[in-house]
């Protein structure tokens, strides 16, 4: 999944914005849409905000945290 960074204040965790497309049948059309995912951020990997950056899930790091950055999109 490709999401892009908004914020890195956690220690190896950042914050990601995920927009996708929702199709509404009541008015039968697209609408944008988007979520906030907290991610951890392996110290391999240098990202900063306004990157995008491909994330896989994994299993729960902490309470909010089961999504891993794999690597930069390019």
């Amino acid at each position: 999944m490709r999401v892009r960074v908004v914020k890195l204040k956690m220690h190896r965790t950042a914050v990601v914005e995920h927009e996708y497309l929702y199709y509404d049948k009541k008015y039968m059309r697209y609408e944008k849409r988007r979520k906030k995912k907290r991610v951890h951020v392996p110290p391999c990997i240098d990202v900063k905000p306004g990157d995008v950056v491909v994330i896989g899930e994994t299993r729960p790091i902490s309470k909010s945290v089961s999504f891993v950055v794999l690597g930069k999109a390019e």
